[in-house]
Order: structure tokens, then sequence, then C-alpha cells
């Protein structure tokens, strides 16, 4: 079980690494996922990506593991109004599957409570 959970780490790490890179790489959709509500898209979207990639690597030492993983139980909360906004305006936004965009959410409950089983070590 303890290499299972270490092993579940390391995913969870690689997971917000990439998905923080990808931020940077490709704004675009990130972009147009952003509520008309909140300032400074870009500034937002830069700074979640970055967030996502901190976050990741302060999950890598042990040192650091329950900082890291509060902050991504936090940012997880922080960015599902953005993921429920994709949600109710897909057609305008990406035409994806209704599955996909409205599945997208209660993943948001299972990634807290994989980077909630982090805080604790």
């Amino acid at each position: 079980m303890a290499r299972l959970k270490s092993l579940g780490l390391y995913v969870l790490a690689i997971v917000f690494v990439g998905a923080g890179l990808l931020h940077f790489l490709m704004p675009e959709p990130y972009l147009r996922i952003m509520p008309p509500y909140l300032p400074a898209h870009l500034l937002l979207v830069y700074a979640s990506g970055a967030a996502e990639i901190g976050l990741g690597f302060l999950l890598l030492p042990k040192r650091t593991r329950r900082w890291g993983a509060w902050g991504l139980v936090a940012l997880l909360i922080a960015v599902f109004p953005a993921n429920l906004y994709m949600a109710q305006h897909n057609e305008a936004l990406f035409q994806l599957p209704a599955w996909a965009v409205w599945g997208r959410l209660p993943l948001q409950g299972v990634l807290i409570w994989w980077a909630w089983q982090y805080t604790r070590l």
C-alpha cells in the first residue's frame, strides 16, 4: 500500500506540473473558460499555471508535502468556477460532448481527495 501511495504522489505531481506548463504553452483554452466576472484573465491563467507547477513540485520533498497538498486542495476549489462556467457555456466555447465537460466537475472532487491524501504525510 505504501508503494501505491508513493506512486500516486509522483503521478499527482507530474499531472499538476504538466497541466501548469500547458497554461504557459497553450493559454487559449484556459482563457476561454475564464468567467467574465473575473479580471485580468491572462494574468490569472499564468498565476494558476505557476501555482500548479510550484505546488506539484512542493509535493515531492517530504518537508514541503503538506503545504503542496493543501495548496492543491485550495487551488482546485478556487478554479472550480472556471470549470463550471465551461460546462454551462460549452456550446459557445468548445462544443465538446456534454458528458466530458460535466464530467470534469466530479473529477475536481476526485483530484481534491487525491491531493488531500498527502496532507497527512
